[in-house]
């Protein structure tokens, strides 16, 4: 146990942050969690519609110092990556942007 006074106070704030970061940690881990269970049983729907929460999470998460920026932008992108619908998607939109444009210069050269 500390003598000096600025020692007690540290030991004090230390207490108070740990427990706020165990709480915020948890809080975390359960949302997390929760989407790779949707995941695992199929239910992409209802996981599509939890992924914007594990993303603000995860913000959340990087904003109060318990995970590191990149971490956070790579758990969000591995958790985007998940749902098929949203990759297939993606994709799908690339391909007719792409088809789109190409279609496009041949006219306009005419």
């Amino acid at each position: 146990m500390p003598i000096i006074k600025s020692a007690i106070k540290r030991v004090r704030q230390t207490e108070r942050r740990t427990a706020r970061n165990v709480i915020r940690k948890r809080f975390l881990k359960g949302t997390l969690k929760e989407f790779i269970t949707l995941i695992g049983e199929k239910k992409f729907t209802e996981a599509t519609k939890l992924l914007p929460a594990v993303q603000k999470t995860i913000d959340l998460a990087v904003k109060n110092n318990l995970w590191h920026a990149h971490k956070g932008a790579r758990i969000k992108s591995q958790y985007a990556k998940m749902l098929p619908s949203t990759s297939a998607k993606v994709s799908a939109d690339k391909n007719t942007t792409a088809k789109a444009a190409a279609e496009k210069k041949p006219a306009e050269e005419k």
